[in-house]
C-alpha cells in the first residue's frame, strides 16, 4: 500500500493506495483524488515550469511552462530542451517557445507578456 498526498486541489487529502487490489484509493474526499492517485502510481505526470532568456525586455528571463503534464520520465530531457533558449521580445501569453516535447505533444509555452524594452 502507498500512501500519498493529493495534489490536485488545496486539500491535499492523505491517500492509500492498494497497488495489489486494482489500485484501490481510499482516503481522497472527491473523484479526482482517485484518478490522481491510481495516475500517480501508473503513470506519474507532471507540468515543468522554468524560465529562458530574453533579450530586448526589461527582465533578463521570461516564464514558460508546459502547456499540459508530461510523462515524469522525460523531465531532465525536457528541461534541457531549453538550455540554447533565447527569446526576443516582445513576447506573448501562450507564445509557443518548444513544439511537441521529446514527441509528448505538448509545448513549452510563455506564462508572461513582455514588452520589448524601448
Amino acid at each position: 500500500m502507498k500512501e500519498l498526498i493529493c495534489i490536485v486541489c488545496p486539500k491535499g487529502c492523505h491517500l492509500k493506495v492498494d497497488e495489489e487490489n486494482e489500485y484501490a484509493v481510499t482516503g481522497n474526499a472527491c473523484g479526482r483524488g482517485m484518478s490522481y492517485g491510481v495516475k500517480e502510481l501508473t503513470n506519474p505526470t507532471r507540468v515543468i515550469t522554468s524560465t529562458v532568456l530574453i533579450e530586448g525586455s526589461s527582465i533578463p528571463r521570461a516564464p514558460v511552462k508546459t502547456d499540459r503534464d508530461i510523462p515524469q520520465k522525460y523531465i531532465f530531457g525536457a528541461v534541457r530542451l531549453l538550455d540554447n533558449v533565447t527569446l526576443q521580445a516582445p513576447v506573448q501569453l501562450g507564445q509557443v517557445v518548444v513544439a511537441d516535447i521529446l514527441g509528448t505533444g505538448a509545448n513549452f509555452v510563455v506564462t508572461r507578456s513582455l514588452p520589448k524594452m524601448e
